[in-house]
């Protein structure tokens, strides 16, 4: 290698479920880079096995990758070049490799996009909801609480919001929107996309709920949910936010802790909203 010879790292998108989602650039890239960074190598190995991709490559998941990051940027400094990819879609989107991407532009190392398939995208586009504003907010929190406390933060976005979601947490999900948007909040869950069981389920949050518990079987595979932002105009005339938040709080919190997290959310006075939760509570 010339010592003045610094290698590329490449961003590559992959299909997040029809392999025709692949692109050309995707192809040629993995098949020019040294090395392949990829999620999960085991999964991989389909993907590039069917695109007569053989390259070297090397796991970076959410585990082991501040581990790998010396490895991957030593191999750029020394002239080679990498391509890193997830299982499925736009790497750094809810998966590994920013720490990677982070480190390489602070030293200087040539990154490079390869643009191709995403779930977030793919759902917007045939969502029906509004796309000139939206906001991703990758996986809510796993537990009851933490995840009402989440959303609760969003109540008043007027912007799409989007979520991905595990299946075994969807109905628990939408249930907990349904608690802290209202029941009648419009919301698209897209299921498997570009899949054979590719579904996308527009409703209002109740209705998305009575379905799902009517058929289980639907809730597998991969899922985005989208919900509608707030009217304008309506977040504009809500004179009790407040102490609408504060009711969602104290189903799950203490009433210091709640008044205390209100008061972030929506400005009110900390003391105000205390003694309003006292007052609730009957104390």
């Amino acid at each position: 290698m010339q010592d003045n010879k610094i290698g590329t790292l490449y961003v590559v998108a992959t299909p997040i479920g029809n392999l025709q989602d692949m692109t050309m650039r995707a192809v040629s890239v993995l098949k020019m880079v040294d090395k392949i960074a990829a999620e999960d190598t085991r999964h991989a190995a389909p993907l590039l096995k069917h695109f007569s991709i053989d390259k070297p490559t090397l796991s970076l998941h959410e585990f082991n990758e501040r581990e790998r990051l010396a490895i991957i940027i030593d191999l750029l400094e020394e002239g080679e070049s990498v391509a890193l990819i997830s299982d499925a879609g736009t790497p750094l989107i809810s998966d590994p490799g920013f720490h990677v991407v982070r480190e390489a532009k602070a030293r200087g190392l040539p990154v490079t996009p390869i643009p191709g398939s995403c779930a977030l995208i793919a759902a917007l586009s045939v969502a029906g909801l509004p796309t000139d504003r939206f906001t991703f907010e990758g996986f809510l929190p796993p537990k009851t609480e933490a995840r009402k406390n989440r959303l609760t933060q969003l109540l008043h976005e007027n912007r799409t919001l989007i979520f991905y979601e595990a299946p075994h947490r969807l109905l628990s999900a939408l249930q907990s929107m349904a608690e802290v948007f209202g029941p009648e909040r419009k919301a698209v869950v897209a299921r498997e996309l570009t899949k054979i069981h590719e579904s996308v389920l527009s409703d209002e949050l109740s209705g998305l709920i009575n379905y799902y518990e009517a058929h289980p079987h639907q809730q597998k595979g991969e899922i985005v949910i989208l919900v509608q932002g707030i009217d304008e105009e309506q977040s504009e005339s809500k004179e009790v936010i407040p102490e609408q938040v504060l009711d969602i709080l104290l189903e799950e919190l203490p009433v210091k802790q709640a008044a205390a997290l209100a008061s972030k959310i929506t400005g009110e006075r900390k003391n105000v909203l205390y003694e309003m939760a006292l007052a609730k509570k009957g104390k």
